[in-house]
């Protein structure tokens, strides 16, 4: 019966109180027990204690192929395992740098306790490879980036020629960075990675104030007087608070519109402390190097006097008077009598014709009193004796009203003495340089167009600033 049912394995023969009996087994995973008086026939293949030799040679070779197949896949497996692994890393990696620098560059924006530093890398990646240029100047040039995806920033790179060494340039960046004034641009971090400078500033979306005051005719850039006033004060307030309010006296060195940015609220910030330089309260400091702007340097950058705070109270008056007049303080694009606005302004307020100095698109619109007093405070400070400029605590405080009438500032002697040489005289002179540099250069390009016209600016207020008796 067994041999003739195909599923059936194995068959147990007996015998039970002499009757015998016959079981048919299915399977042999069953709970056996131990009969003697029973016997369990198994069923097995015909030759399978005599394999031919195909069948062994099939079964090497189904062996062999299998193992080829493990000696393949099991490497396959793992390093995809070690791929997905080292991929998880990264990725957790850049996810994790990513938050650390958004809750960084956050802490550093609200609560400024300490610049951070970043990455040559880092910066790299957030100003796509300094790709959008916000400006250039002050031995450095600013691009536009974005940190963390989300907080704009303004990103300049210092010249390598003017490189500090990496403790020197650390130690400012963070008394820089310490200091806390709403008039103050932000410093956010810094980078100091082999011969690469960057500083990170927070970004002001108005720009600097050059572009508001000096723009030609169009009025889409035109400040109001009440505007332009509470810049002059609340940028006094900022210099102010770094000459006077720190524990160290800064000199900020290079006081000028390009330096003044604008919030989105026209809130003033003085920016660009890249030249500035630290000494003690109660100590002057001899610089070798001029520092600065041409047309905003006191006398005694060029007569080898002690540079004092003072010499950024004269840059701030050159400053006033661009603002009031909103024109460069020397322009050749103007006439004889008013090319050189200083004196042209200061014959005005002697005049008692103060309103005829204040920006021409403004068509008279400002108040008279604010006007002269901008103007008396403006020749005080850019008056050639230094005890005779006001420190800038006392400009914010005549600015404001909170003291005494200002009284008319002597002439200073440089403007002085460009009338007595005849303005006439000076202006054909510079007209003839002017246009002789102008026939010598090739313009072909925007580029060259504008690489001239900021030269031929900066040269112009050079031979101003050089006719110092000093």
């Amino acid at each position: 019966m067994c041999l003739s049912d195909c599923k059936c394995v194995a068959s147990v023969y007996g015998l039970d109180d002499e009757k015998p009996y016959c079981w048919i087994l299915k399977s042999l995973n069953f709970g056996g027990f131990r009969d003697p008086g029973s016997t369990l026939f198994v069923k097995t293949r015909a030759n399978e204690s005599y394999p031919s030799n195909s069948n062994n040679n099939d079964s090497k070779s189904r062996k062999s192929h299998g193992l080829r197949q493990k000696v393949l896949v099991i490497p396959i497996v793992f390093g995809m395992l070690v791929l997905v692994a080292l991929l998880g890393m990264l990725l957790y990696y850049n996810l994790d740098r990513k938050r650390t620098l958004k809750r960084a560059a956050k802490n550093s924006l609200i609560l400024c306790d300490s610049p951070l530093s970043f990455t040559y890398r880092d910066l790299q990646n957030c100003t796509n490879n300094f790709s959008q240029l916000l400006g250039s100047g002050g031995f450095g040039t600013v691009y536009k980036g974005t940190v963390a995806g989300e907080t704009l920033v303004a990103v300049k790179r210092l010249d390598r020629a003017l490189s500090h060494g990496e403790r020197e340039f650390i130690t400012e960046v963070n008394t820089i960075g310490s200091m806390h004034h709403m008039n103050l641009v932000r410093l956010c971090g810094y980078c100091s990675e082999d011969s690469h400078r960057l500083l990170v500033y927070e970004y002001m979306i108005n720009g600097s104030l050059d572009k508001w005051i000096f723009s030609s005719e169009q009025t889409a850039n035109l400040l109001d007087w009440r505007t332009r006033f509470e810049i002059a004060v609340a940028t006094a307030q900022g210099i102010a608070y770094f000459h006077e309010q720190c524990r160290n006296r800064i000199i900020h060195c290079d006081i000028k519109p390009e330096n003044i940015l604008l919030d989105e609220n026209f809130c003033p910030k003085v920016s660009d402390f890249g030249l500035a330089k630290m000494m003690g309260r109660e100590h002057s400091h001899v610089v070798t190097m001029i520092r600065g702007t041409r047309g905003y340097l006191a006398p005694e950058w060029v007569s080898n006097r002690p540079i004092t705070v003072k010499a950024d109270v004269y840059s701030y008056g050159m400053l006033l008077l661009e603002i009031v007049g909103g024109r460069r303080n020397l322009d050749m694009s103007y006439d004889a009598e008013d090319f050189f606005y200083p004196g042209w302004a200061y014959k005005e307020l002697t005049n008692g014709t103060a309103l005829k100095a204040v920006d021409k698109r403004l068509q008279g619109v400002a108040e008279e009193e604010e006007v002269v007093k901008a103007l008396k405070v403006a020749f005080w400070c850019i008056q050639d004796e230094v005890s005779m400029r006001p420190s800038m605590g006392e400009v914010v405080k005549l600015l404001e009203g909170t003291s005494d009438e200002i009284n008319l500032p002597p002439m200073p002697q440089t403007i002085l003495e460009l009338i007595e040489e005849g303005l006439e005289d000076v202006y054909r002179a510079m007209r003839r340089e002017f246009n002789n540099q102008l026939s010598s250069l090739t313009v072909n390009t925007i580029t060259t167009s504008q690489s001239y016209r900021s030269s031929s600016r900066s040269h112009a207020t050079c031979s101003y600033s050089s006719m110092s008796p000093r």
